[in-house]
């Protein structure tokens, strides 16, 4: 820990929004250096193919890669019909999909200094112990398939909100 004595209260306010953001790119850069996507991250229009399939239906017990489409279809649909949704939000239509909450992890609306957050994350570890993982801000929705960190056994890096509604 720093120490902030005598130093201005702004001024700690805005190393501490530095530092959250730093910590925030640093986790999606391990994501992607740690392996938990084996390829490119999802395109817009990969996970827009994904949820237009009318066919995709939830596999109770089944895969990640079995219920992608289900997620993505799920979440897209929210999305559509609240393109300010929010991690509550992803979180309920989720479970009243069938997803198990307690699997869950959601990451906050809100930075650490009250400002919006620019994206929201949403994971579900399945059981086959593989995670899915779904992202929505201001570029749109994606998603993507990956593994659980392997010290933790969770799906995201970092601070997450609980679950407790």
């Amino acid at each position: 820990m720093i120490p902030t004595e005598g130093v201005p209260v702004h001024l700690v306010r805005k190393l501490t929004a530095v530092a959250a953001l730093a910590v925030a790119s640093l986790s999606l850069a391990a994501c992607s250096t740690l392996g938990i996507d084996s390829g490119p991250g999802p395109t817009e229009t990969e996970s827009t193919a994904a949820t237009a399939s009318p066919e995709a239906t939830f596999v109770p017990g089944g895969g990640a890669e079995e219920n992608k489409a289900y997620f993505d279809k799920t979440l897209q649909a929210l999305l559509d019909a609240n393109p300010d949704a929010g991690s509550h939000e992803m979180v309920n239509a989720l479970t009243d999909a069938g997803f198990d909450k307690a699997q869950m992890e959601v990451t906050f609306d809100k930075t650490s200094v009250d400002l919006d957050a620019d994206f929201v994350i949403v994971s579900v570890k399945m059981p086959d112990d593989m995670c899915l993982i779904g992202q929505t801000g201001t570029k749109g929705y994606a998603s993507t398939v990956g593994a659980p960190m392997k010290s933790t056994g969770k799906c995201q890096i970092g601070v997450t909100q609980d679950i407790d509604w």
